[in-house]
């Protein structure tokens, strides 16, 4: 039986209980840990005070609360500070790339029915000024990539759907050069994902709405999982 925390500082020290029984392998990654009244009883606290020691452990990676299903072990060891950061970094991206999944890839599908021939101009002009960056910095990298699915939205024809994208730009500016120093992914590849951008403008000059939604939700998957993944 684990010894209870003494009555100060009782999260904290709770917290240190939990984080000792995972580093000594009492839960491996991916388990599910005991629910807040059997903690609580084991180590003589609240259920409250085990509520924020789950929560700490949480906020530290740790830990992560599914809803309606309960917690389980991330990791059973704290990141050193220079990992965690990579993690917040991450995760900051992340959260970006899904309000673009919500925005670009109903653009596409607009884009797909709605698109007319200056919007293709200006979609293909779009695509050349980003192969012209490629010797550009990150920023201006980034400002160019976002300057083809401003046309892609833009031939949406859909006003709350443009002022959206506009709204979101300065942020999205922020993330893209994020993941792309937390990445490395100009290193190998100054123009990185070329042919997705080639293939979604062309499924939109033809019309296709499944390809297009394709490409922009495949494209936005890919980017997800790649700042999601560790290491």
């Amino acid at each position: 039986m684990v010894a209870a925390p003494r009555r100060n500082l009782l999260a904290d020290q709770t917290a240190e209980l939990l984080l000792a029984r995972l580093s000594a392998g009492e839960w491996a990654v991916g388990a599910k840990l005991p629910g807040e009244t059997t903690l609580a009883a084991e180590l003589g606290v609240g259920r409250s005070t085990v509520r924020e020691a789950l929560r700490m452990l949480s906020g530290q990676g740790l830990l992560r609360s599914r809803q309606g299903a309960g917690v389980f072990v991330e990791r059973t060891e704290p990141l050193p500070t220079d990992g965690w950061d990579g993690v917040l970094r991450a995760e900051a991206i992340a959260e970006v790339v899904e309000v673009r999944n919500a925005i670009e890839v109903e653009a596409a599908r607009l884009a797909a029915q709605r698109a007319t021939a200056r919007d293709m101009t200006a979609m293909r002009r779009a695509l050349e000024l980003r192969a012209a960056a490629v010797t550009a910095d990150h920023h201006a990298f980034v400002e160019a990539d976002i300057a083809v699915h401003r046309a892609v939205v833009a031939a949406a024809h859909n006003r709350v759907l443009s002022e959206l994208f506009e709204t979101f730009v300065p942020r999205l500016t922020e993330a893209l050069v994020e993941m792309i120093e937390l990445l490395n992914l100009r290193e190998t590849d100054r123009e990185p994902n070329s042919d997705e951008h080639l293939a979604l403008v062309e499924a939109i000059a033809a019309g296709d709405e499944e390809a297009a939604v394709r490409g922009s939700r495949e494209h936005l998957g890919a980017m997800l999982a790649a700042v999601r993944t560790p290491g």
